[in-house]
């Protein structure tokens, strides 16, 4: 007898998570129901997930979880009322719902400050929580959940440690921000622990990778705009250091930053601030995978900056060590997350 999928109620699939979600439906067959919307990641969604999907409005999703089509109903915290959908059609079908999460610190816009009962309660009812890392498990239990499983955030280590073909260092030593020109990513920050830094622009030039920055009159800053996944390798080969000034605010706090992921996988040393969920999280560890640094301070950043560029050997020596722990954040460890998750809860797996 055919087994009955799990619903996976998300927005979009970028495309590091094409290989998580093809690893997950490997071991327990799955169904997404994409109902599009804002997207924070920079490259956007795929039109082809490479799982069985159906594309959905958000109101649709009550109807389709509780249709009694599927074995359990999976949702993340994306979308204004997808999530409560997803968690009301689960209970009338009777089957198992697991909260996907992002969430590690609490966010204070009027939406969400009004969701906070919504939200403690599905935090409570949930059979399971499955978080980004461990600052997401924390952050759920200490909201209530019974039963957490961390699904480590995962890009595609085999394309993203592959040898670049053209390694692209605009001079002997180079630091690499990728990312959009959102106010959140802390690209402000960044500008101005450059200046602070002080260091000669013969030899050490700012890379800015992704839409709508501006260099403006910083000198040794170059903005190379939005990069292919080749290209983005090959500045990552080149540089001497990625930086990840991320700054939280009422709206947005880093859940993750896969960029630290990317770079550590072309084994160059990276600075994140404590607001970046990767750091939060465990990837990026002081002085031994990285340097961490107070978000939204220039000065602090400027200091790393300076000493990773006083200090070849401690940015092989963090290079290193954040290529070594990368290692262990693959698509594989993603989905076993998820499967310990539905194993746990009452759904069984020869529904």
């Amino acid at each position: 007898m055919r087994r009955r999928p799990v619903l996976f109620v998300t927005n979009l699939v970028p495309p590091d998570r094409v290989g998580a979600f093809a690893a997950l439906h490997e071991r327990v067959p799955i169904e997404l129901a994409l109902f599009g919307g804002r997207l924070h990641h920079a490259t956007g969604g795929v039109e082809d997930p490479g799982v069985p999907h159906r594309r959905v409005s958000q109101r649709a999703v009550h109807a389709l979880a509780a249709a009694g089509r599927y074995r359990a109903v999976i949702a993340g915290t994306a979308g204004r009322t997808a999530l409560p959908a997803a968690w009301l059609g689960a209970r009338r079908a009777k089957e198992p719902f697991l909260l996907w999460s992002a969430l590690w610190a609490e966010l204070r816009t009027p939406a969400h400050l009004a969701a906070r009962p919504l939200m403690a309660a599905i935090y409570r009812d949930a059979e399971a929580v499955v978080a980004y890392g461990p600052h997401v498990a924390d952050f759920a239990r200490r909201h209530g959940a019974r039963r957490v499983t961390v699904a480590p955030q995962a890009v595609d280590n085999a394309f993203w440690s592959a040898p670049a073909r053209e390694p692209h260092r605009p001079a002997p030593f180079t630091c690499l921000f990728a990312g959009r020109a959102v106010r959140e990513k802390g690209v402000p920050e960044l500008l101005a622990a450059w200046r602070a830094a002080a260091l000669d622009p013969a030899a050490a030039a700012l890379v800015l990778a992704g839409e709508g920055h501006d260099a403006g009159a910083v000198p040794g800053v170059h903005v190379a705009g939005m990069l292919g996944r080749e290209s983005l390798r090959n500045f990552y080969a080149g540089a001497s250091v990625v930086a990840i000034p991320s700054v939280p605010s009422r709206r947005f706090v880093e859940p993750w930053g896969l960029v630290a992921n990317e770079a550590m996988n072309q084994r160059c040393a990276v600075i994140a601030t404590d607001a970046v969920g990767a750091a939060a999280g465990g990837l990026v560890r002081h002085e031994r995978t990285g340097l961490v640094v107070p978000a939204g301070d220039p000065t602090a950043l400027a200091g790393a900056i300076r000493r990773l560029h006083d200090d070849p050997p401690l940015r092989e020596r963090l290079a290193e060590g954040g290529a070594r722990a990368v290692a262990a954040y693959t698509y594989e460890a993603w989905a076993d997350g998820f499967s310990a998750a539905l194993q746990a809860t009452a759904f069984r797996e020869g529904c």
